[in-house]
C-alpha cells in the first residue's frame, strides 16, 4: 500500500504521536533528481505539515526539507520523521528534493543515517569548517545521494578551494548572514552597491565554478522585499550567478523571472547551435555568421547550457 501523502496529516493526532508517524516512515525506491539545472531552491520546514503538503503545487525547481534553523529543539525529532515521510511520498518528482540537515556534531550524523534509505536527491550539511567534515559527511551519506555544502564559515571560506573533495559534491550555499558575524562583520554593510559584497559574491562564484561546484546565492531575508531582491538578482546574473535561494513563491517567481532566458534567448542559443554543428561537421570550429558575429567552441557550449534551463 502506497504511503500516505503528508497533506492527510494535517490535523491528525497522528501529527502529534511520534511512534505513529514513525510507523508511517517506511522507505521506498525513489528514483532521484540527478539534474543540476535548477535556478531557485527554496526552503521549506520539516515541522510544518502545511507547508510540506504544498510541494505538488510548488514552482520551485528544488527544495530545500529544512532540519536546522527554525526548527526547535523539540520539534526535530517530528521534523525528521516527517521529511522521511515526505521523501517516500514522492517517489519521482521534477522538483529535486534536497534536506538540510543539523551539523554533524549536533544531530546531523544521526540525521543522515536515519535518512539514507528514504534516498533524498541531496543532502545539505551546514556550518563546514574542515575537509575532514567533508570527509565524514561522504563516508555517512550515501553513494547514491549528492552531497551540498554550505559555507557559512571563515574556516569553510579559506578552505573554498580545497572542499571540492570528491565528484558527489555537487553545490555550494553561500550563508551569507551566518558568514559575516564569523567573521565580525555587520550583516548591514552587505548590499548591491558595497564593494566587499561584491568581492565576496564574485569570489564565491569565481572558485565554485573553478572547481566544478553549483554555487547557490544567498537567501533574501526580506520576502516581502521584491524591489529589494530584484537588486540583488540583477547584480547577481551580471556576475553569472544563475541559482539563488528562497524563501516564498513569491521570491522563486521573480528568480526565475531574472535567471530564465526569454523566447529570444533561446532561439539565438538554438540558432547557434545549428549553425556551430553544421559548421563542425566540416572541420570548422571558428567562423563568422552575419547575425550572430564570431562563432566557435566557447560560444556553442554557452548556447548549450542555456538550452538546459528552462525559459
Amino acid at each position: 500500500m502506497p504511503l500516505r501523502n503528508p497533506t492527510n496529516l494535517n490535523n491528525c493526532d497522528e501529527a502529534r504521536d511520534l511512534a505513529t508517524l514513525q510507523s508511517l516512515a517506511i522507505p521506498i525506491l525513489r528514483i532521484q533528481n540527478q539534474s543540476q539545472n535548477y535556478r531557485s531552491c527554496m526552503m521549506l520546514s520539516t515541522h510544518n505539515v502545511k507547508h510540506l503538503s504544498k510541494i505538488p503545487i510548488l514552482n520551485a525547481e528544488a527544495l530545500i526539507l529544512n532540519l536546522e534553523d527554525g526548527v526547535s529543539a523539540e520539534q526535530k525529532p517530528y521534523a525528521l520523521v516527517l521529511c522521511a515521510i515526505t521523501l517516500a511520498s514522492y517517489p519521482k518528482v521534477e522538483k529535486k528534493l534536497i534536506v538540510r540537515v543539523n551539523a554533524l556534531e549536533e544531530g546531523g550524523m544521526e540525521e543522515i543515517m536515519y535518512l539514507n534509505p528514504f534516498m533524498p536527491d541531496a543532502i545539505r550539511i551546514p556550518k563546514i569548517r574542515t575537509i575532514a567534515e567533508v570527509e565524514r559527511a561522504l563516508e555517512l551519506i550515501d553513494d547514491s545521494i549528492e552531497v551540498h555544502l554550505s559555507i557559512e564559515t571563515k574556516e569553510a571560506w579559506l578552505a573554498l578551494g580545497s572542499l571540492a573533495i570528491h565528484p558527489r559534491i555537487k553545490a555550494y550555499y553561500l550563508g551569507v548572514l551566518d558568514l559575516f558575524a564569523d567573521l565580525g562583520l555587520s550583516q548591514y554593510l552587505f548590499t548591491p552597491d558595497n564593494p566587499t559584497a561584491h568581492y565576496l559574491l564574485s569570489h564565491f562564484l569565481i572558485t565554485a565554478r573553478a572547481c566544478g561546484i553549483k554555487p547557490v546565492s544567498f537567501v533574501y531575508q526580506e520576502y516581502k522585499n521584491s524591489e529589494g531582491l530584484r537588486d540583488w538578482l540583477e547584480l547577481e546574473k551580471k556576475m553569472g550567478f544563475d541559482t539563488k535561494g528562497a524563501i516564498s513563491p513569491n521570491q522563486v517567481e521573480l528568480i526565475h523571472e531574472i535567471f530564465g532566458y526569454s523566447k529570444d534567448d533561446i532561439e539565438r542559443a538554438r540558432e547557434i547551435i545549428a549553425l556551430f554543428e553544421e559548421h563542425a561537421s566540416c572541420g570548422i570550429t571558428g567562423f563568422v555568421d552575419e547575425r550572430y558575429g564570431f562563432i566557435d567552441e566557447p560560444i556553442y557550449k554557452g548556447a548549450l547550457g542555456i538550452l538546459q534551463y528552462k525559459s
